[in-house]
């Protein structure tokens, strides 16, 4: 493919020269995009053109703003294969998790284009004669939005589609490895009608181009979705001047197997969610903590998957899981094998590299105590952790500073439902991958793993971005 000329927007302008490249993890010879590095200049006018463009937007009527999304669902539909095959140049995953992916997009912009009709407060009595006592939404004005790479398009516009149909004007900055996708989203906006400034793209380093947005006293709020020491980094400065902060910031999520359960429906269960999108999302299963009476079954049943999982360039249909992403999450997996084995885990499957290809992983012999079960990988590594029962099979599961998604395989009702009360995580599934959501769920984490103010997608999305004002009309 020829290398797509990545543009900071800018006032509803495309600029900037590139400096840099992108180069696909599947095939380092090819070159997909190349990209220009923002600072303290692009930051600054992206800044004052959503100062600008706010008053406008905000006036425009909620459901002519949803309109617009509407039409951005249907222009990216429209190139749906050409922005899949590009997220899976710049990301690695498979054409098929790409294809999903656009396609998420597509249908959370559709969904927040119908929340135009229902961004509405609420009537209420009052105790005072003669008066009529409402409340109203109102957008915050401009917000910043700092998204991850391992999600290019559906994490930007999962942020993107609530903030502007509230009637905020947006500053995006996305992640240095992956700038396509969102130029891709920004184009249909564009196309479908939004106004200059209301969307503004920077691309550049979070500690030069994040750092200058979330202290900017002129954005209300900061939407953000990585690591936990760049959340509370985030969080301590947006705070401190009394911005509105939110934060998705990982995941050690655990997944239980029970003695009842089908070893081979588990096994599948845990692979899909160790394994599939190469482990690289915050809901992925790394610990599968399996009773004594299923422990055994449930391995051998593993082993299996894993040997089907092999790695292969994204592109090709035959590929069931794409690379890692780049050298240095590389370093960081395959650390964490030897940190595994020294601390005395045994790794039974995979572990074999070829350029940014890792074969799926499984470690057994695990301790809840050990680096590998407590530390957030972000790899196709599965850690297996053996319990007498159920009762510690829950107790090692929510013995983690992550509190995002957590599972259960079994067929007895009464532990599953325990389980779904009991866990502390903020997405609960009960013989399903612990990765995937609807939409029109909402999703956020405990502990470390989320602010947990204020949740992602559905329709409390809208929350984050907008406030409440009460009104009294005297008649």
């Amino acid at each position: 493919m020829s290398p797509v000329t990545v543009k900071h927007l800018i006032g509803g302008e495309w600029t900037g020269e590139p400096v840099r490249e992108r180069r696909n993890p599947a095939r380092p010879d090819e070159v997909v995009a190349e990209i220009p590095a923002g600072g303290l200049a692009e930051v600054e006018g992206a800044v004052s053109a959503a100062q600008a463009a706010f008053p406008e937007w905000r006036r425009t009527p909620a459901p002519a703003r949803g309109a617009i999304l509407a039409r951005a669902a249907e222009l990216l539909t429209a190139r749906k294969a050409e922005v899949a095959r590009d997220l899976t140049a710049e990301e690695g995953k498979t054409l098929t998790e790409a294809t999903g992916e656009v396609q998420r997009s597509v249908d959370i912009l559709r969904f927040f284009g119908g929340e135009g009709w229902r961004l509405a407060g609420e009537s209420l009595p009052s105790a005072t004669p003669h008066t009529h006592l409402y409340t109203v939404k109102e957008p915050l004005g401009v917000v910043a939005l700092i998204t991850p790479w391992n999600f290019p398009i559906a994490i930007p516009t999962w942020k993107l589609a609530p903030a502007l149909v509230s009637g905020n004007a947006v500053v995006m900055k996305p992640a240095t490895l992956v700038p396509v996708s969102v130029q891709h989203l920004a184009e249909c906006l564009l196309e479908a009608g939004l106004p200059p400034g209301v969307l503004n793209v920077v691309h550049g380093s979070g500690s030069v181009v994040g750092e200058a947005l979330v202290a900017d006293e002129r954005v209300a709020a900061i939407s953000f979705t990585g690591s936990v020491a760049t959340g509370l980094h985030i969080n301590e400065i947006g705070s401190a001047r009394l911005a509105r902060v939110q934060l998705e910031m990982g995941g050690k999520n655990a997944l239980v197997v029970l003695e009842d359960a089908d070893p081979a429906l588990a096994a599948r269960i845990a692979a899909q969610g160790g394994f599939g999108l190469t482990g690289q999302a915050c809901t992925a299963t790394s610990r599968v903590v399996a009773t004594r009476g299923a422990h055994d079954r449930l391995v051998e049943a593993l082993l299996q998957e894993a040997a089907a999982w092999r790695p292969g360039d994204g592109q090709l249909p035959e590929t069931r899981m794409g690379p890692v992403v780049d050298e240095s999450q590389l370093r960081t997996d395959l650390s964490y094998l030897e940190i595994g084995r020294a601390e005395g885990a045994e790794l039974v499957a995979g572990g074999e590299v070829e350029s940014l290809f890792l074969e799926p992983v499984v470690l057994t012999g695990v301790a809840p105590s050990m680096r590998v079960a407590q530390e957030e990988i972000f790899g196709p590594v599965i850690g297996v952790i053996e319990v007498a029962d159920f009762d510690e099979a829950l107790a090692i599961a929510n013995d983690s500073q992550y509190g995002l998604s957590g599972g259960i395989v079994t067929n007895d009702l009464r532990a599953a439902m325990r389980f779904a009360d009991e866990a502390e995580v903020g997405v609960v599934k009960v013989n399903r991958p612990t990765t995937g959501l609807d939409l029109n769920a909402p999703f956020g984490g405990m502990k470390r793993s989320s602010s947990g103010t204020f949740r992602e997608q559905g329709n409390v999305a809208v929350d984050f971005y907008t406030r409440l004002k009460t009104v009294y009309l005297g008649t």
